[in-house]
């Protein structure tokens, strides 16, 4: 007998919880001092390493997607009931939210202490380098098309047993190294949703893109998995 809905409802609220708490705590509380010298390279390593500690620790229970653009991708791909994307996203966004609030107590927890940009995501005057709509679109498109390709690969039946978590939290790492600078780098609902609600209110107005973007390029994604590469899951 497998897991319950609650059982996976719950590893996907813990995994999403983790991976919001852990990768925008560093932006917001590490990566604000120069001087502990993390940037954005330790910022891409700590989303990184919640998606693989994550991965390990509720992955046996819910498959551990800690994003609804990949439990998206996943049905597409085939990999994942579609019956269940309802139950999976829902517990994907309260734990980033919950995440993204605890978050934000401890920021605000000391004299003075000021939100800044929380972490969320954006583009024009609210990305980090300044890239336009277009840009921001593309970028997420793209990067959440091989962040789901990576996902089906690493997790097929061929591929090395035990070595998933390994490689996609590699491959996010990459993806938040590549596009930090244009959109603070989301690929992920979930994970822009949260920060939003306690950000500044562009980040809010902006959150559309970072639903459609990430949903769009899973979708190509499991096109591609499904048009050219699925014989390797037989």
């Amino acid at each position: 007998m497998g897991p319950s809905n609650l059982q996976k409802w719950s590893a996907e609220l813990l995994g999403t919880f983790w991976l919001t708490f852990g990768g925008c705590g560093s932006a917001v509380l590490a990566a604000a001092f120069p001087e502990l010298g993390i940037g954005f390279a330790g910022v891409s390593l700590a989303f990184g390493l919640t998606v693989l500690t994550g991965a390990y620790a509720f992955g046996p229970i819910s498959g551990g997607h800690f994003n609804p653009a990949v439990s998206v991708g996943l049905a597409l791909g085939g990999r994942f009931r579609a019956a269940e994307l309802p139950g999976y996203v829902i517990a994907q966004v309260l734990g980033a939210v919950a995440a993204a609030g605890v978050l934000y107590l401890i920021v605000t927890g000391k004299p003075g202490a000021e939100v800044g940009g929380f972490a969320t995501n954006g583009y024009g005057e609210h990305s980090p380098g300044g890239y336009g709509l277009w840009a921001a679109l593309l970028i997420e498109v793209v990067l959440t098309a091989v962040f789901l390709l990576v996902i089906l690969g690493a997790t097929a039946k061929r591929a090395a047993a035990g070595f998933g978590g390994l490689a996609i939290g590699l491959c996010l790492t990459l993806i938040h190294l590549v596009s930090i600078p244009v959109t603070n780098t989301s690929v992920n609902p979930a994970r822009s949703t949260g920060p939003a609600l306690f950000g500044p209110s562009i980040a809010l107005d902006q959150l559309w893109l970072f639903w459609v973007a990430p949903i769009v390029g899973a979708a190509i994604g499991a096109l591609i998995w499904r048009t050219l590469l699925a014989d390797y899951d037989d």
